[in-house]
């Protein structure tokens, strides 16, 4: 299945390449991958792109401008307020979806949300590693991984940062653009949620709570469902529960 993986590039908002990769043939389904990550850690390394192409779906994976294969611009005018959200439209137009559904991880459920407000319609939505305060409360996380780039290489385990720190070592983040993304992202009120009329799986690790309560985020959506599975943020993604509960919800068949 892997060897069946394309990838090209689109242009993103100020001109930004964006990588993306797509595995699969079938229904679309755009993933958006968390902070510091890419389409490769999030939705490829450990299976849930391909148990997607298994059911029928084509994984459509972008990687997010400042991460992966993707352009990481050091102006700061290529970081405009929800720069993430008009990428988003940009891979959706350059790709001609109309008929699609929509995921998101973490930094990428926050696009996948702000996306949906701003006016992508998928036909189902599924956000990952989110909570009701991750949404709402973006200054205090944003402000964790700035202070994780201002100390990065100073940071000594047992601080708060230090997974961080680890994480964007792991991946070779650049440090001066992800800080730049990091600005752009903007809060999500709750009262907005009302507007995410599709049904929405909020699918989250047992030991997440990063972003909040992720119950909570599931009741304040009109057609909101809960999954849980097993793991942390961190770990979460690498779990084969955490792609099955995304196919499943997909695919129509997940247990009510």
């Amino acid at each position: 299945m892997l060897s069946e993986l394309r990838t090209h590039h689109c242009v993103g908002y100020s001109g930004a390449r964006l990588a993306v990769h797509r595995l699969g043939a079938g229904r679309p389904v755009l993933l958006l991958h968390g902070l510091f990550s890419s389409a490769e850690v999030n939705w490829i390394k450990y299976g849930t792109a391909a148990k997607l192409a298994g059911a029928g779906f084509e994984a459509i994976m972008p990687d997010l401008r400042a991460h992966g294969q993707s352009d990481a611009p050091h102006d700061p005018a290529a970081y405009p307020h929800d720069v993430l959200v008009a990428d988003a439209q940009a891979v959706v137009t350059a790709l001609g979806l109309t008929d699609y559904d929509l995921a998101g991880f973490s930094l990428g459920a926050r696009t996948a949300v702000q996306a949906v407000i701003a006016g992508l319609a998928p036909r189902r939505l599924v956000l990952g590693g989110m909570g009701l305060e991750g949404l709402s409360g973006w200054a205090r996380r944003s402000a964790h991984f700035i202070d994780a780039i201002d100390r990065f290489g100073t940071i000594e385990r047992g601080d708060p940062a230090f997974v961080a720190q680890a994480f964007m070592k792991s991946q070779k983040v650049d440090r001066l653009a992800t800080r730049l993304l990091l600005q752009s992202v903007r809060d999500v009120g709750v009262q907005r949620l009302t507007s995410l009329t599709m049904p929405a799986l909020v699918v989250c690790g047992a030991d997440d709570g990063d972003n909040g309560s992720a119950p909570d985020l599931a009741a304040a959506l009109p057609d909101g469902h809960y999954a849980e599975v097993p793991g942390n943020h961190m770990s979460s993604v690498t779990k084969p529960e955490f792609g099955e509960a995304i196919g499943e919800f997909l695919s129509g068949t997940a247990a009510r």
